[in-house]
């Protein structure tokens, strides 16, 4: 198959999954704010939060090694999930160990400790869901990847409805609701996959074990710095501020989810055809055009969703919550740039440079607490979300200069910057505009000139993604 066809093929298998499961994070958002009150969801997240940076800690980011490993073709699959397995459960019996510290951790008027039973059984769920999908994915089974999205989709939402509803569980049962999806989740995955069978007490290479480790220990790091880059922001509101504030600047935070929702269904397939491709000749070009229609498509759907984001908040959030979408076109460029980042991560993926993904990260996190520290007290939340974008933008540059001794990607960046401006512009245009009988006219030329910018890549990832789909289907129908 055409390695153009083939990442198209596999974008839309992981957008089956994907879709699904980000498109309920807004639908739920109308329910679960008039369900929970701005401290509660505040406090809810950063249960979720803290488990998630504890995650790569405990199972050292074993479940990127079970991905990368898994599609290498001359690796045994059994020494590859056992060697996951192992490490994770392992990584969970040392993590009881610091239950106690753990209990005084306490965050302006959070306190983590009541809620550290809840963390604990987050963290090992997740953690070997996240190990089962990874090893899924990477022994090739997308479809079975992608039906699992779909089912989790399923789950989270009963237990949402359930948990926050007849139950009224507030920040417990948020909390609960993901777990017990997860837990479905990895029972799917074990039946579907019969996944027992790539389980070894014993005969396990140490040569296998001591490479998973080698890749994988360095991305702990890397995820760290991933988190404090995306995530350290909410505890410095809440530590500047309140939970309250950080509950709104968490609602804002979902509304950018339209442009993680496009890059994640398209990312999760472009890090199978990058390995695949990563040896062949023309490694360049092909790198090249796909980041062209790659970021093109970001860019557009970042401008869409700025230009839109008042409404889209009215409808997703409760009327409590509405004040939000003041953070939201900010942040709309953090995640812009973090979606292009996330795509230079392919090379140091191929290439097996975790150091190095590592070390650019670690750029992004110090420029993040510097500015966080700098522009939160006098900002606000917005201060926040400024850091964010300028962490990005570091990580980038780092990334774009430094991947070019790998793969040579030419990333016209006069186009980069011209489009990066016009998001500016309608960031400033949103934020003092909004009383202005201007404001929609200006937003709205603003968008048609991204679009304008992007003609020839929005035009190229049309094609590749239906016109192509639908001369396979007539071909079919012919036979």
């Amino acid at each position: 198959m055409d390695k153009y066809k083939k990442l198209a093929t596999n974008t839309l298998i992981f957008a089956i999954g994907t879709f699904s499961s980000k498109v309920l994070s807004f639908l739920l958002m109308p329910f679960v704010t008039r369900m929970m009150a701005t401290g509660e969801y505040g406090a809810a997240d950063l249960i979720q939060q803290t488990a998630n940076v504890l995650i790569p800690i405990v199972f050292l980011q074993i479940n990127s090694a079970a991905l990368r490993f898994a599609l290498d073709k001359a690796v045994d699959k059994s020494d590859v999930f056992t060697t996951g397995v192992r490490t994770t459960l392992k990584g969970f019996v040392i993590f009881l160990l610091f239950a106690y510290p753990l209990r005084k951790v306490t965050i302006n008027d959070f306190r983590l400790g009541d809620y550290i039973i809840l963390i604990y059984v987050f963290v090992l769920v997740s953690g070997m869901r996240q190990l089962c999908q990874q090893f899924v994915r990477g022994c090739g089974h997308v479809k079975t990847f992608a039906i699992d999205g779909i089912f989790a989709t399923a789950t989270t939402l009963a237990f949402n409805l359930l948990f926050l509803g007849p139950f009224h569980w507030g920040v417990t049962g948020y909390v609960v609701a993901i777990i017990a999806s997860d837990a479905c989740s990895v029972i799917f995955l074990f039946v579907t996959q019969k996944l027992w069978r790539y389980l070894k007490f014993r005969g396990v290479p140490k040569c296998t074990t001591h490479d998973m480790l080698k890749y994988s220990v360095p991305l702990m790091p890397t995820i760290i710095l991933w988190w404090i880059i995306n995530v350290s922001d909410r505890y410095m509101v809440t530590y500047f501020i309140d939970s309250s504030a950080n509950g709104l600047y968490t609602a804002a935070s979902k509304i950018p989810n339209f442009v993680i929702m496009f890059s994640s269904i398209f990312i999760d397939a472009w890090q199978l055809s990058a390995v695949d491709e990563y040896d062949n000749e023309g490694r360049a070009q092909f790198f090249t055009n796909v980041f062209r229609v790659y970021s093109g498509g970001i860019f557009a759907v970042s401008s869409g969703l700025v230009l839109f984001c008042q409404p889209i908040t009215k409808i997703l959030v409760a009327k409590s919550y509405y004040e939000s979408w003041r953070y939201v076109p900010i942040l709309i460029m953090a995640t812009t740039m973090s979606c292009l980042v996330n795509f230079l991560a392919s090379v140091y993926m191929a290439e097996k440079k975790s150091v190095m993904a590592m070390v650019t990260a670690l750029s992004g996190a110090v420029t993040n607490i510097v500015l966080n520290l700098l522009l939160i007290p006098g900002f606000g939340a917005n201060g926040a979300a400024i850091a964010t974008v300028c962490a990005f933008i570091v990580v980038f540059v780092t990334r774009g200069v430094n991947t070019r001794r790998y793969v040579k990607i030419k990333f016209k960046t006069p186009l980069i910057i011209a489009e990066l401006g016009i998001l500016v512009a309608q960031c400033v245009a949103m934020l003092f505009l909004d009383e202005s009988v201007l404001l929609y006219p200006v937003e709205a030329a603003l968008f048609v000139l991204m679009l304008v910018f992007n003609r020839k890549p929005l035009k190229e990832l049309f094609e590749l993604l239906v016109n192509k789909f639908l001369k396979r289907g007539k071909k079919s129908g012919a036979e």
